[in-house]
């Protein structure tokens, strides 16, 4: 076993509350270090965001278990991981038996709405507001997962698409990357 991944799971997701075992053994099995530039892959398993470039960063160890203990992607079910410049949570969702298609947070606004429907979508990152877009990929009764930014403060979020709407119900205060395309437009007001 990796000593680095080792104590991820044993310093920063067991204390915290992340306890799932299939949570556990994907971030176990995934290679976290695989996803960073090369000049980070020392610090991969710091429990703090990778800068990956630009405005783009791999979240914390803790956000990414969070996550996918609220979420618990089944064996099966199609789901689609909106990516923010990694593939570190996709490959974590496929080792925990999921169909995933990954979408770049950049093409979501301009993705044409497929025939494809998801049981469950993920964001790696936090978002200000949640594209009709992604509503409309995500099955009546699917569910979403994400960071939620509410008043400067990001939050770990989640919703289920109920009479073709969906609302987000922040969960718990972590430190999650904010996603800059799912910034709602900005208007001027006294």
């Amino acid at each position: 076993m990796n000593a680095p991944r080792r104590a991820m799971i044993d310093s920063q997701l067991r204390v915290s509350g992340v306890n799932h075992e299939r949570v556990l053994a994907a971030m176990n099995v995934v290679p976290r270090e695989d996803y960073v530039p090369a000049a980070a892959r020392g610090h991969a398993y710091i429990d703090r965001a990778i800068p990956l470039g630009g405005a783009r960063a791999l979240a914390a160890p803790l956000f990414h278990g969070m996550m996918l203990s609220e979420a618990l992607p089944q064996s099966g079910e199609r789901v689609l991981v909106v990516t923010a410049g990694s593939g570190y949570l996709p490959a974590l969702v496929e080792a925990m038996g999921a169909l995933v298609d990954s979408l770049d947070a950049a093409d979501v606004l301009k993705a044409k709405r497929g025939a494809q429907s998801y049981d469950l979508i993920l964001i790696d990152g936090a978002i200000e507001a949640l594209p009709d877009g992604l509503v409309g990929a995500l099955s009546e009764g699917g569910r979403i997962v994400t960071g939620l930014v509410l008043r400067g403060v990001t939050r770990l979020a989640s919703g289920r698409k109920l009479g073709g709407t969906t609302q987000l119900l922040p969960l718990a205060e972590v430190g999650i990357p904010v996603l800059g395309e799912f910034a709602p437009a900005k208007s001027w007001s006294f």
